[in-house]
């Protein structure tokens, strides 16, 4: 079966379960970065709720991001790049907003 843009709906499906694991395991390892800060330094203190709120946003921008890239995998390789990287980037802004507040100013 193909998609009206005549890609292969089978040949996705046989990648997502692939793509899922690779989005989980970066997300994992991601989070690790402050699970071992918080073993040697008290400047970094997550709560699980820092963590489960980190997981979701990192666990989602990355599902975008893939979603973002099968979407646009008909345009050019520079077309396809700025997409993606649209995408992330505006995870990576919500993250810092999340973080210190540098958008809104609520921490100021």
């Amino acid at each position: 079966m193909h998609t009206a843009g005549g890609q292969d709906i089978q040949a996705h499906k046989d990648t997502m379960g692939i793509d899922l694991l690779r989005v989980g395991l970066a997300t994992a390892m991601i989070l690790l970065v402050p699970l071992v800060a918080m073993q040697f330094t008290r400047q970094v203190t997550w709560s699980g709720f820092d963590f489960a709120a980190a997981a979701v946003l990192l666990a989602g921008t990355g599902l975008a991001c893939l979603r973002t890239a099968r979407r646009v995998a008909r345009l050019t390789l520079w077309q396809q790049v700025l997409a993606v990287g649209a995408v992330a980037l505006v995870g990576a802004a919500v993250w810092v907003e999340l973080a210190v507040g540098v958008f809104l100013g609520v921490g100021s």
